[in-house]
């Protein structure tokens, strides 16, 4: 159907136009994608077998939806990509204030143009992409935001009385007829708000100032809610609940592959840092788990969550942290360092709530207790475990890397400003490291091997093996029994 020679209602109905909900819509083009093998909602990963079943059956079911979650887990995003689920172009009545559908129109304006002028009523078309409100739920929301008010300004230019219903002044959900309207945060809007709600969603009749008009809005509601909300700021309201026909639990990555796709997709890197810098493997990894560790530890607020978001700033913080070093030292080009993730530290303590315990501790030190944490996670997937080994009168691996250190009577310094050259010659130095990386990890890049070789220092540090000393300039790495230095 070619749109652009249909203009009137006359054309419309020549073409052979078929009214539809926009829930029948959502559901038809849901059940066109399924059959063709498409993804549906592109670009969310790790919700394969989980959320996105559920909302696609919710769709099916032709349901209004909340998606319940913590923050950072994607709800919004679902929101939006159901767009991609609507038809290109719908035709309204042109001048319409909410979008009627020239087949069905259900304002006073459309009518009674429609009446006068018949198939000669001039039609426009909507794209999907503007068929699409949003409203945050925030305590000044009003009745008239979301539904309308009586406009006294209208009704002096039109010489009409207040019991007109002409004087009417539409809110966002009426002008959002035939369009995904989305509420976020629900819990925070207030009760007598959500109570207004009521009628749309079940009866589909809106009442203002006294008026009660008969609008069968067609929307397809979608809400947001964080489970804290319904403790901390306020619930949703039990009858609004019992009108919403889907509840869906989001949830965080569940392994470290799905959440490296998320942050590599959303972190926004410039072009010039993708050619300079290279990040390991191995880094990529420890930034996601030091997500993964925040999400347990005893100091951060479980309930509150720690959002995506915070691997993603936490990775354009590391490059920049890399980029910026470079500049400094002139190197052209540079490799991530362990070292460098001391430059996330204000990601984190950005996007993380403390408990009172972690209040106390501080916010910069338990970020860097995370990285410390995240060390150690990873450090037995590619080394024997520490705690595991023989008694200490026995050998194990790290030994001569230990004694290495038990030699050096000023410390061993990495400086946060070195340049390459002298980094990899510092590391070099300590030869035993060689001998370890040789035995269980000898597939590594010479490149990637400087990475590993720092993660070991910083992980014997964790394991009680080296002491670690933050200074301004840099860390001092010594033996643990020749200095009564503690890491921080």
């Amino acid at each position: 159907m070619k749109i652009e020679n249909i203009k009137t209602l006359g054309d419309l109905k020549k073409a052979a136009y078929q009214s539809k909900s926009i829930k029948d819509e959502l559901r038809d083009n849901l059940i066109q994608k399924i059959k063709n093998k498409e993804t549906t909602f592109e670009g969310v990963h790790g919700y394969e077998n989980t959320v996105i079943p559920e909302l696609e059956r919710a769709i099916l079911s032709r349901h209004n939806i909340n998606l319940l979650g913590l923050r950072g887990q994607a709800k919004t995003r679902l929101a939006r990509l159901m767009l991609n689920l609507l038809d290109e172009y719908i035709p309204v009545v042109e001048g319409s204030e909410i979008n009627d559908d020239p087949l069905k129109p259900i304002s006073r304006f459309a009518k009674e143009l429609i009446k006068e002028k018949g198939d000669k009523t001039p039609i426009s078309w909507l794209h999907r992409s503007e068929r699409f409100a949003e409203k945050l739920a925030t305590p000044d929301v009003t009745v008239a935001d979301i539904i309308g008010d009586v406009d006294p300004i209208k009704a002096a230019n039109l010489k009409l009385s207040y019991a007109d219903d002409r004087v009417i002044h539409y809110g966002m959900i009426p002008r959002a007829n035939r369009c995904i309207f989305v509420i976020n945060e629900l819990p925070d809007l207030q009760a007598r708000i959500q109570v207004a709600l009521f009628n749309i969603l079940q009866e589909g009749d809106i009442q203002i100032r006294g008026f009660k008009l008969r609008l069968p809005l067609d929307i397809q509601f979608l809400f947001t809610a964080n489970p804290e909300d319904y403790t901390n700021r306020g619930s949703i309201v039990t009858p609004l609940k019992d009108r919403i026909g889907s509840q869906i639990l989001t949830h965080y990555p569940v392994d470290i592959e799905t959440a490296r796709l998320i942050t590599e997709q959303e972190a926004r890197i410039v072009e010039g840092q993708k050619q300079s810098i290279s990040v390991p493997d191995l880094a990529r990894d420890l930034l996601e788990q030091i997500v993964f560790e925040a999400r347990e530890s005893e100091f951060v607020d479980s309930k509150s969550g720690v959002s995506a978001r915070l691997s993603i700033t936490a990775l354009e913080n590391l490059l920049s942290t890399a980029e910026r070093r470079a500049l400094m030292s002139g190197d052209k080009t540079t490799m991530i360092r362990l070292s460098d993730f001391l430059g996330i530290i204000p990601a984190i303590t950005g996007k993380v709530e403390l408990v009172y315990e972690g209040e106390q501790e501080g916010a910069a030190v338990v970020a860097f207790n995370l990285i410390g944490e995240a060390v150690k996670s990873l450090f037995e997937e590619f080394f024997p475990k520490i705690e595991k080994l023989k008694k200490e009168t026995q050998e194990t691996p790290y030994d001569d890397v230990v004694s290495w250190f038990f030699n050096q009577k000023d410390g061993f310094e990495l400086l946060d400003e070195l340049k390459d050259k002298d980094y990899k010659k510092l590391l070099d130095a300590i030869t035993p490291l060689d001998d370890l990386l040789k035995e269980y990890q000898p597939k590594l890049t010479k490149e990637d091997s400087y990475f590993v070789k720092e993660f070991v220092l910083w992980a014997l540090v964790e394991f009680k093996q080296l002491s670690k000393y933050r200074f301004s300039e840099g860390i001092q790495f010594k033996d643990p029994y020749g200095s009564f230095i503690s890491g921080i």
